[in-house]
């Protein structure tokens, strides 16, 4: 297993791509925190299901958009396990509103989408680094959106967030080698709550139905297929490999006219 013995934070893990993610670094080897904001059930969940793999894990409550509560998560874990490997930015929020309305944001909701995405993002490489970089390996991967990349999802905010991390991402890939790699998966659409809580289980059946019907590959996206790509840029297999925005979205980019 080529994270044996590692020691990896995913914000954000107890749901959805997260708890996928969590998962699959346990089966790689890695002892895993599983970070939430409001998910404790799922997170403990998640928790559970990263153990029946044989490594330690355990949730730990904090909201990354709170530089404190970043700093007490990687303190929790290297207070466990003496070190951290691996950070995974998954933890993300939105406000759903039609990018043509320009009074459908108002300022709140771009700085809360900004303090979680963004922020957050920041908060937590910048407590991980220093453990990082006494351990001479770490791996960021950020959880970026292909709306980052080209202007659609699910508001202006969120889109706008997303191309920050993706700017924020080539930045630190370049201060913080050699040591430490940042990196980012652009997902498309994802077969999640995040899509069914705002949109209803019929909503997000019409999305599902429409992706696999226009998009290249004819696939929806699941968070195991994202888990994937995110799993491959924390793993030591990608070492040669930082500042990298990767897109995971079955070809969705390619036709967004057609495809939305």
């Amino acid at each position: 297993m080529a994270l044996c013995e590692k020691v990896a934070i995913v914000t954000g893990g107890g749901t959805g791509l997260g708890a996928a993610v969590c998962v699959g670094l346990a089966a790689r080897g890695a002892r895993v925190l599983v970070n939430y904001s409001r998910s404790a059930d799922e997170a403990e969940r998640t928790a559970a299901a990263c153990r029946v793999e044989g490594v330690d894990a355990f949730a730990a409550q904090g909201d990354v958009g709170d530089d404190a509560a970043c700093r007490a998560l990687v303190n929790a874990a290297v207070g466990r396990w003496g070190r951290v490997d691996v950070l995974v930015n998954n933890a993300g929020r939105t406000t759903f509103a039609a990018p043509g309305d320009l009074e459908a944001l108002d300022d709140e909701d771009f700085l809360d989408i900004y303090r979680t995405n963004l922020l957050g993002a920041y908060h937590m490489i910048r407590a991980c680094a220093p453990h990082m970089r006494e351990a001479g390996f770490g791996a960021v991967v950020n959880i970026s959106s292909i709306a980052g990349l080209t202007g659609v999802g699910s508001s202006l905010a969120y889109a706008c967030s997303k191309g920050a991390l993706n700017t924020l991402t080539l930045s630190l890939a370049r201060s913080l080698g050699p040591e430490i790699r940042v990196n980012a998966v652009c997902p498309g659409f994802i077969a999640t709550r995040w899509f069914s809580d705002p949109l209803g289980d019929a909503g997000m059946q019409r999305i599902i139905a429409a992706q696999e019907a226009t998009t290249p590959l004819h696939r929806a996206g699941t968070p195991e297929d994202i888990a994937k790509s995110v799993l491959f840029l924390a793993d030591e297999g990608s070492e040669h490999i930082t500042g990298v925005t990767l897109v995971s979205d079955a070809g969705f980019h390619l036709d967004l006219g057609r495809a939305i």
